[in-house]
């Protein structure tokens, strides 16, 4: 019933985005999640099933993405109250003039990583100077190019340099010796590599987190002048602590809440295994957050893209692009 209502929710919204949510509605909430329904966004599902949102006076429709969905330009066009984005992309969407404001981190830290090949005799970044790298594009390269840069590493290929491919949301450039290293998620594409059959001691692994370029994932963003409406405001705090309440049971209990997703997922396509594996990556990466962003965090991440050499994702400081109001009230 939950997914028939969920579907009938995600029709009416395509239909008409801006229609569906002009009432602002003082209890509705529709996310509007980066991918695909999967662990990642376990939290919602979880605090969706527990009755969590119900129990704030809450009704939450969770919208899953793709590869054909925009998050900012599904909230820019009022297809959503709220989403979900790497913190790159919402900053660099927000300089070009969407202002999206960043209102709660559950991500603590960053599960992005680079997957080589041991063979390669790639043991460090110096390693990577002639090599080929696969890295995802659309707002997904920022953290790489920015990286490459500090390390002084030129992507323009070469001896010299790295040649950068751009990667599919797969993992067959590396399984097929495309490319020497690829992009993975330390809770998704590392675990398909390994289930195409090879061995953990085949491979290398460089977690962005320990070269100190990671930058924040998955936060919650809203349309800043919605901020400025009290209805709005409250029916965020109610939301996010709700979903942080979902999130801390996630956590604890990884078996029940992949279960959980695989009861949203209408496509069908998750497996119970990899979806338990994911929800145990995920929670190291929720691990230590109560959903308020730290200002170090936010900054590390600035730094990271304004030192993108000659393009950088984002050209100067962001002014106004988190607020702590959210958080603040909801953890209280």
């Amino acid at each position: 019933m939950m997914k028939k209502m969920m579907m009938a929710a995600a029709v009416a919204t395509g239909l008409g985005g801006v229609a569906a949510h002009a009432d602002g509605h003082a209890n509705s909430v529709t996310l509007q999640l980066q991918w695909v329904t999967q662990a990642q966004f376990a939290g919602y599902y979880v605090a969706l099933d527990k009755g969590f949102y119900e129990e704030e006076g809450l009704d939450v429709t969770v919208l899953a993405g793709g590869p054909d969905i925009a998050p900012p330009q599904v909230l820019a066009g009022g297809g959503a109250d709220a989403m979900l984005n790497w913190m790159p992309s919402a900053l660099a969407a927000r300089e070009k003039g969407l202002p999206v404001v960043n209102i709660a981190q559950p991500f603590k830290t960053s599960g992005l990583m680079l997957t080589c090949w041991k063979d390669t005799g790639i043991t460090g970044p110096q390693d990577f100077k002639g090599k080929t790298i696969g890295v995802w594009f659309f707002g997904n390269e920022y953290p790489f190019l920015s990286w490459m840069s500090q390390e002084g590493i030129s992507t323009d290929g070469g001896d010299d340099g790295v040649t950068v491919l751009k990667q599919g949301f797969n993992v067959d450039p590396l399984l097929q010796r495309e490319a020497d290293c690829i992009s993975t998620m330390t809770y998704n594409e590392y675990g398909q590599v390994l289930d195409a059959g090879v061995n953990p001691d085949e491979l290398v692994t460089f977690k962005y987190e320990e070269q100190g370029v990671a930058t924040l994932e998955d936060g919650i963003y809203v349309l800043e002048d919605n901020l400025k409406d009290p209805v709005f405001e409250d029916k965020m705090v109610r939301f996010v602590r709700a979903s942080m309440k979902g999130w801390k049971y996630a956590e604890e209990n990884a078996e029940e809440a992949a279960n959980i997703v695989l009861d949203n997922d209408e496509t069908g396509a998750q497996t119970e295994a990899a979806q338990v594996r994911m929800m145990g990556e995920i929670a190291k990466l929720t691990a230590g957050s109560n959903g308020a962003l730290v200002e170090a965090d936010f900054q590390r991440t600035v730094d990271t893209l304004l030192a993108g050499g000659s393009d950088p994702v984002i050209s100067k400081q962001p002014e106004g692009a988190w607020t702590s109001v959210i958080t603040d009230k909801a953890l209280n």
